[in-house]
């Protein structure tokens, strides 16, 4: 099975660049971020066409997240246990859903961008990723055997080598020890990294931003990740980050991440 993750920027947008995609490296499953449209608003039968379900949270023109599949789509969960809300009145986001699709429990995640070391949508951040890991771990208590991917945008860049220049992000977010370290904390709950031994950096990433020519000049971050729990870490063949569909026009400012699972 092929499963896979992108922040697509945008799905109305970008609906060409994605149904290509699918056809185009034979996807299974493909965890979306930032769909910016509501529930309503989703291009369904664009996907339903290809034989693709579709799983959907979004309420707004912001954030937005989806589970595509071709290989069954069940017990759809939006949101996880504890997942906090943000603003006033504080309400649930659509950063997270999930499906079973064919045994495996794939989320598509969406983790708050924090904005600056100093933001209270900082502190948002990392009690977003607490209660995140805090549920993870409860899954893998009630089940060590379950097949769980958390993909997405997680919005950290875990490593030094993940950034193109320390200097430049040492006073941002993104790479700030908190975040680094609630990033270590969902790892260390039982999900491991299964894409970095199949993309080794330094020099590979996921996000290049749309400004001051950052792609070209290799300016990037690897901040999209795809955590697998123990027995799903046990079946990824192989990974890899396809820098293509950064390129050309309306393209995303992300790239998607691509697992082979045997």
């Amino acid at each position: 099975m092929r499963i896979a993750t992108w922040n697509v920027n945008s799905i109305r947008a970008r609906l060409d660049r994605v149904t290509a995609f699918l056809e185009r490296h034979d996807v299974d499953v493909l965890a979306v971020q930032e769909t910016k449209c509501r529930d309503a608003q989703f291009p369904y039968l664009a996907f339903e066409g290809s034989g693709y379900e579709v799983a959907h949270a979004g309420t707004n023109q912001w954030n937005g997240v989806a589970v595509v599949s071709r290989v069954g789509l069940e017990d759809v969960q939006v949101g996880f246990p504890g997942m906090p809300g943000w603003g006033d009145p504080v309400a649930a986001e659509a950063r997270a859903v999930s499906a079973l699709c064919n045994g495996v429990r794939v989320w598509s995640l969406y983790v708050p961008n924090g904005r600056s070391l100093d933001d209270p949508h900082m502190a948002y951040k990392l009690d977003w990723l607490a209660r995140l890991r805090d549920a993870g771990a409860q899954w893998l208590a009630d089940d060590a055997q379950a097949q769980i991917a958390l993909m997405g945008d997680w919005n950290i860049a875990p490593h030094d080598e993940d950034v193109w220049s320390m200097t430049y992000y040492e006073d941002k977010s993104h790479v700030s020890p908190a975040e680094r370290s609630a990033f270590a904390a969902v790892v260390e709950a039982g999900f491991s990294d299964v894409v970095r031994p199949h993309t080794p950096g330094p020099g590979t990433y996921t996000y290049w931003d749309y400004t001051q020519l950052a792609f070209p000049k290799k300016r990037g971050m690897r901040i999209d990740f795809a955590l697998a729990s123990p027995a799903l870490a046990a079946r990824v063949e192989h990974a890899v980050i396809d820098r293509e569909e950064r390129k050309g026009k309306g393209a995303s400012d992300h790239a998607p991440v691509i697992l082979d699972l045997a």
